[in-house]
């Protein structure tokens, strides 16, 4: 097995995800979960297909909302560039979950950790994180019921909550949980107590505890064991987690990176951009047509393919019969490229027409005194 990496800063190689899963200690989303979900509603294709696949404690938040307590739902955003399809995955996710069982979101645009980790001013990030608000809003979050926190800016709320945090995390922890060595600045150290903050934070206004739930993919387990570990000390529930597997890459690697723009299909691309983007993208297919034809196409390793399965086929019929298409030889790549481009240029002209609607939107929201 080639090596992989998956740490909240880095996700690279092809990932064993129940390698990972074992090795976070999280618990498999099983038939009986997913079963117990669909007296809510309808379940969500990624839970259907394994997407969204680990979790903590997601049953006992269900049981505190049968008993009439719901919960705030929690998730975010490093804003260090433009939102790609591997951002909308897990928001897609999450819309639905507000939708479903009518809570509360808070979204953290974590301006501050960019700032430590990366290269890059305070100026381009507070920016890029309003063109990243935009994207989120768009995808249909209630305004009414969601508030954004640019970390910055949100500071008076989340300082005090973040001082809690991090007076029970020793240095010892974090270099355990984050692999720190001594030429880490003291920011990044510091880092983690400002993310855990909104799990808190429902509790703290409220007064009394209320259940976080937080969707996100896998890689940032690392910062809510912290936040969990240290959350029964300071008198808040546990927060629960929903881990998603990453959106791929283009080049049939597991992860989309937006590093490598050739790769990756951002919110903002135009219909050329993306039909010369898939055109070049990795596929399970032989060498040459008719050798295709005979010995069919390998759709597992085909990002084409993973593409419909994470988000552009929600038909779980349509998918099945695509994939024996493709290892009957009935279908090219050729072929499945085109439909793909299709597919991705027509979410996105909508999604980029919700998002320039979403400018009024996020201009008027405020939250602890700050509006864009």
């Amino acid at each position: 097995m080639a090596k992989f990496t998956v740490t909240p800063w880095e996700v690279t190689g092809n990932i064993d995800y129940d390698e990972i899963q074992r090795k976070f200690g999280t618990t498999p989303i099983d038939d009986t979960l997913i079963q117990r979900i669909t007296k809510y509603g309808d379940p969500h294709f990624m839970l259907r297909r394994g997407i969204f696949y680990s979790h903590r404690d997601l049953n006992w938040i269900l049981d505190r909302y049968d008993a009439g307590k719901k919960f705030v739902l929690y998730t975010g955003r490093g804003p260090s560039g433009g939102t790609h399809l591997g951002h909308i995955m897990p928001w897609m996710f999450a819309k639905w979950i507000q939708d479903t069982f009518d809570v509360s979101m808070y979204f953290q645009m974590t301006d501050d950790e960019k700032f430590l980790f990366k290269d890059l001013t305070l100026h381009d990030i507070r920016n890029t994180a309003y063109e990243n608000a935009l994207d989120f809003i768009g995808l249909g979050f209630d305004p009414e019921k969601t508030k954004i926190i640019l970390n910055t800016e949100c500071v008076k709320t989340l300082y005090p909550l973040a001082l809690k945090v991090a007076k029970k995390v020793t240095f010892s922890t974090a270099k355990a949980v984050f692999g720190f060595e001594n030429s880490a600045n003291i920011g990044q150290i510091f880092y983690t107590s400002m993310q855990a903050a909104p799990a808190f934070l429902a509790s703290e206004t409220e007064g009394k505890e209320i259940p976080c739930l937080i969707p996100c993919g896998i890689d940032q387990d690392p910062h809510f064991r912290v936040a969990r570990d240290v959350a029964t000390g300071l008198g808040y529930p546990k927060p629960c987690m929903i881990y998603c597997k990453m959106f791929p890459g283009l080049n049939g690697e597991d992860k989309m990176s937006s590093s490598d723009e050739n790769i990756t299909i951002y919110t903002v691309d135009t219909p050329k951009i993306v039909k010369k983007k898939v055109g070049r993208a990795f596929t399970g297919g032989c060498v040459s047509v008719d050798e295709q034809r005979h010995k069919g196409g390998n759709p597992n390793v085909c990002a084409v393919f993973k593409y419909n399965y994470c988000m552009f086929e929600h038909d779980d019929c349509k998918l099945e019969e695509l994939s024996n298409r493709c290892k009957n030889g009935e279908i090219l790549c050729g072929e499945c490229k085109a439909i793909l481009t299709q597919k991705i240029n027509a979410f996105l002209e909508k999604h980029q027409a919700k998002r320039e609607e979403a400018r009024e939107v996020v201009d008027s929201m405020t939250f602890d005194g700050f509006k864009w």
